[in-house]
């Protein structure tokens, strides 16, 4: 790989995976995209990385790892446009919510995400490989019966309340942009920045922005449809439809 290529490896289907791709099509960088499946992922991505979670950015030979560290590394190499605020303390405020939203609201809303199809191999199968080819992604379904309780462990599906705890996540968040865009409709300091982009990739799943990367593909299996139908009248669910709509560019992906 030379010293300025730029490649996304990735889920296709992943609100951390969307934040990082989002970031890298606002600031326009030419880059190429490897599309994982999950479970196969874990020997790629541990070679490059020493870890096994999407997504990584890689810069030439030097592999980012983590949708937080691949923003950061973007805004030093591309500083154009900022997804950083210029004040001090707008930035400061606007990393502290990615944090919080990295950190707890993010994995908590892909739990409750994920318990919606872990049951349906069909439905996983539409999400992450519906770009594959008919043999691959025959193979894959019959290989997710044998890998659900791993699925599950690996992301603390581990009963009702676990599910719930995702539900509470994702009413939190969507509250959370309702109380704090206020007038401007931004989070932070009256314009777009890597908070409010932060907030909308990671709400996507409940959210399901149209017209984008991360609309849900059809049909949708009954347990999807609930989870979906939870939120489409809350207001948050409109504040992520609008960033989707005035800030989601086309994509910088080389062809």
């Amino acid at each position: 790989m030379n010293d300025t290529a730029v490649e996304l490896i990735q889920f296709r289907m992943s609100h951390f995976n969307e934040k990082a791709r989002w970031a890298l099509d606002i600031k326009q960088v030419p880059h190429t995209r490897r599309t994982l499946l999950p479970g196969p992922h874990r020997f790629m991505v541990k070679r490059l990385t020493g870890q096994t979670k999407t997504p990584v950015v890689r810069f030439g030979d030097t592999a980012v790892h983590g949708s937080a560290k691949i923003i950061d590394e973007l805004e030093r190499r591309f500083p154009t446009p900022p997804l950083y605020p210029e004040d001090d303390a707008d930035r400061a405020r606007a990393l502290e919510i990615q944090d919080w939203l990295d950190g707890d609201i993010g994995p908590r809303i892909r739990r409750a995400a994920l318990a919606a199809i872990v049951d349906d191999a069909g439905q996983i199968s539409r999400t992450f490989a519906a770009d594959r080819s008919l043999a691959v992604r025959g193979l894959y379904r019959v290989t997710i019966p044998i890998a659900r309780g791993m699925i599950k462990k690996g992301n603390g599906i581990t009963g009702a309340a676990s599910i719930e705890d995702g539900y509470a996540a994702a009413a939190e968040a969507l509250d959370f942009v309702v109380s704090q865009s206020g007038d401007s409709g931004y989070l932070i300091g009256g314009r777009f920045s890597v908070a409010d982009l932060t907030a909308a990739a990671l709400l996507a799943p409940a959210a399901n922005p149209p017209d984008s990367p991360m609309t849900r593909p059809t049909p949708l299996s009954a347990s999807v449809a609930a989870w979906l139908d939870r939120w489409k009248d809350h207001p948050g669910t409109a504040w992520v439809h609008r960033q989707y709509r005035q800030h989601r560019p086309p994509s910088a992906q080389l062809h």
